[in-house]
């Protein structure tokens, strides 16, 4: 009978070490997992400031989707999160306006010109222009791309040269959907 007792404790043993075995490499997957996803497909920004509006707000949570220009390369009017150079860990969401090996020129009355064509902002967005900051010929090399915030008057962005034209390699992906307030709850246009 002690016997029979002793071989019933080693298997109730043996069954927690293998219960907490199996949620150990669980929860091992599950961090694995999380980190893969956060580092290589999607990330959570939240929206500092105004330089996005009407289109993003201050304190407007989104998702920017990392994996998108890894098959594609951006396209004029994408909104794009990059790193700003002078400031570890502080990001910038602008809107693409001007592609690699285009010249970007702004009159004074805030018109863009692509290689001396009007360019056409018909994408959904509504843009605040700023009237009167000119911007003479911007040429682009092949890698490069010009982004503007759609509030113009309080957006710094490649108008300013500590920002300047973005590399391709430093765009960290695409802005696709806010998820915070849910009232803006969607994707991102």
């Amino acid at each position: 009978m002690a016997e029979t007792t002793k071989k019933r404790k080693k298997r109730k043993n043996n069954g927690v070490l293998r219960d907490v075995i199996s949620f150990s490499i669980y929860l091992l997957s599950v961090l694995i997992l999380t980190y893969l996803v956060i580092t290589f497909v999607v990330q959570r920004t939240v929206v500092t400031g105004d330089s996005m509006s009407p289109t993003l707000s201050d304190g407007d949570n989104i998702l920017v989707g990392k994996l998108d220009y890894r098959f594609r390369t951006p396209k004029r009017f994408d909104v794009v999160v990059f790193p700003y150079s002078y400031e570890k860990n502080t990001y910038y969401i602008k809107r693409i306006i001007g592609m690699p090996g285009e010249t970007v020129t702004i009159n004074e009355r805030g018109e863009i010109f692509i290689n001396d064509q009007k360019l056409d902002e018909t994408y959904g967005a509504e843009v605040i222009r700023n009237p009167g900051l000119a911007l003479d010929n911007v040429y682009l090399k092949s890698d490069e791309y010009f982004v503007l915030g759609d509030n113009r008057n309080h957006s710094a962005d490649s108008r300013d040269p500590s920002i300047g034209p973005v590399k391709a390699d430093a765009i960290v992906g695409k802005a696709i959907f806010r998820t915070y307030p849910f009232s803006g709850w969607g994707s991102v246009k």
